[in-house]
């Protein structure tokens, strides 16, 4: 049942992607133009998008190809979303710039992901 939780996790993140992009794009416009945000912020949604749609067909893949690195993959992209996507919010909205040197993390783990996702479909058998 691992591939259900990719799929609901992805479908997630994906709502709030819409949520939080439409929320950024409109509600908070000023705010994050005054501050010099709206690119980083709109970068958090971007990615926050891809890897939604990257975990559904992780789900997906894991429901027909079920192996530890597909699992991998799947857990990767959703710790690499929280700490990417989520330090890049707070730091938008915050101001707390710190948090920009958590958000290479996150990356790493999305870039994990991907790299998990590969192994997993070149495994034999």
């Amino acid at each position: 049942m691992m591939h259900k939780t990719f799929l609901i996790a992805g479908t997630v993140l994906g709502g709030l992607g819409v949520g939080i992009g439409a929320f950024g794009a409109h509600a908070l416009r000023a705010m994050l133009t005054a501050s010099g945000r709206m690119d980083t912020f709109e970068t958090a949604v971007k990615y926050q998008f891809y890897h939604a749609l990257a975990l559904l067909l992780t789900g997906i893949l894991y429901a027909s190809f079920p192996n530890k690195y597909i699992l991998n993959a799947g857990y990767a992209m959703i710790g690499g979303v929280l700490i990417f996507s989520g330090s890049l919010y707070i730091l938008c909205l915050s101001g707390i710039k710190w948090l920009g040197a958590i958000t290479p993390i996150g990356g790493l783990l999305l870039l994990a992901g991907w790299g998990f996702l590969l192994a997993g479909l070149l495994k034999k058998g």
